[in-house]
């Protein structure tokens, strides 16, 4: 009977996780799970990211234009996917937000609040770049 109840708790759990997943939303620079709240200041818009699969690997929109303060949050809805501000490909000297975890279950999400001065940064998904999924984030004053 013991048994049978570890079998039965373990399973609860399983699906319980598995059922969370989708609410889970690692925040910048770690993996912890959870739903993450908005960072923006006052005056900060949240602007939402889509990553998908499908009829080609991309994001959604892929460029966008954004201020100080202002929350970007990636989404994923298909596939799995990362994204990454390679310094190659941006302002030299800047601090880049960091590099998202990989992402895995629809729904899932990463966001970093902006602190980059004005100019064009350049980001993409580490195993999609050469696919085409990258984009243009331009920080404007």
């Amino acid at each position: 009977m013991k048994l049978t109840s570890l079998f039965a708790v373990a399973g609860l759990t399983l699906s319980l996780a598995a059922c969370g997943g989708a609410d889970a939303a690692p925040r910048q620079g770690g993996a912890s799970e959870g739903k993450v709240a908005a960072s923006a200041s006052a005056t900060g818009n949240v602007i939402e990211v889509k990553m998908v699969s499908g009829s080609g690997e991309r994001f959604e929109p892929a460029n966008f234009t954004a201020k100080r303060g202002d929350v970007v949050r990636f989404v994923l809805v298909a596939g799995v996917h990362n994204v990454s501000f390679p310094a190659a490909n941006n302002v030299s000297g800047v601090q880049l937000p960091a590099t998202s975890p990989y992402l895995q279950a629809p729904g899932q999400s990463y966001e970093f609040t902006v602190e980059q001065p004005a100019g064009e940064y350049n980001y993409q998904c580490d195993p999609h770049a050469a696919l085409g999924m990258v984009g243009t984030m331009t920080v404007v004053d």
